[in-house]
Parts: C-alpha cells; sequence; structure tokens
C-alpha cells in the first residue's frame, strides 16, 4: 500500500521520500500533521491530494520517524544558522554604507579643496 502512494528519486526533492507525483515530501506532510496540526483531510484538501496518499506519508513517517525527525533537525539548524550569519552581516552593511554616504563637512571641504587643485594643474 505504502509502495503505491511513496516514491523516493534521486535528484527530486532531495532525495527524500515524496508522495507520488508530487514534490510533496513525507517530511512535509509529517511536519503539516505532527508540528502544525493539521488534520488529514486538511493536508488533502490544501494539496489536492487523495487521503490514501496523506496515510500513507504517515505510515511511512512514522516506520522511518528517527530518520525523518534527524532531518528535520538538520533544516532547522541549517536554517538558524543562516539567520544568525544574516544579522552578524546586517550591522556590519549598515555601519559601512552609513560611513560612506555620510561624510562630514569638513571631509566634503577637503575632497573639493582636492579638486580644485586637480583641475588648476590642468
Amino acid at each position: 500500500m505504502i509502495a503505491e502512494h511513496i516514491e523516493q528519486t534521486p535528484g527530486i526533492a532531495g532525495g527524500k521520500p515524496r508522495i507520488k507525483g508530487h514534490r510533496i515530501t513525507v517530511q512535509n506532510v509529517a511536519i503539516w500533521h505532527e508540528r502544525m496540526g493539521w488534520s488529514v483531510d486538511e493536508i488533502a484538501s490544501e494539496y489536492d491530494l487523495s487521503l490514501g496518499a496523506v496515510y500513507a506519508a504517515l505510515s511511512y513517517y512514522c516506520d522511518h520517524r528517527a530518520e525523518i525527525d534527524a532531518q528535520i533537525r538538520e533544516g532547522e539548524a541549517f536554517v538558524a544558522a543562516q539567520r544568525a550569519l544574516a544579522r552578524s552581516k546586517t550591522p556590519r552593511r549598515r555601519e559601512h554604507a552609513a560611513s560612506r554616504s555620510h561624510s562630514g563637512p569638513d571631509e566634503r571641504r577637503n575632497r573639493a579643496a582636492v579638486r580644485a587643485r586637480a583641475l588648476a594643474s590642468l
């Protein structure tokens, strides 16, 4: 019964088990059902899936729970690391942009004087 609804193909959805004919992974269904509290009917109607396909995905998840939960944790850790990296770069970008765009009057006068001397020497 599960093989009728679940397939795994290298290069599609990262090679993760998914519902046949869709890019919806077993991991997606598990998250929607277990963590977000969606019912089987809600998942099926939201993504135009048969109830059998959703139940097969949940059955596959139950049989491979440790492996799929580890993949979910790896994904969450990756997202957290990317967010931290983006946050750490943002203040530096802002400081750098501010230092370039908000030069003081003395700096502007100095640049103007350098330009005037360069033009005078021509």
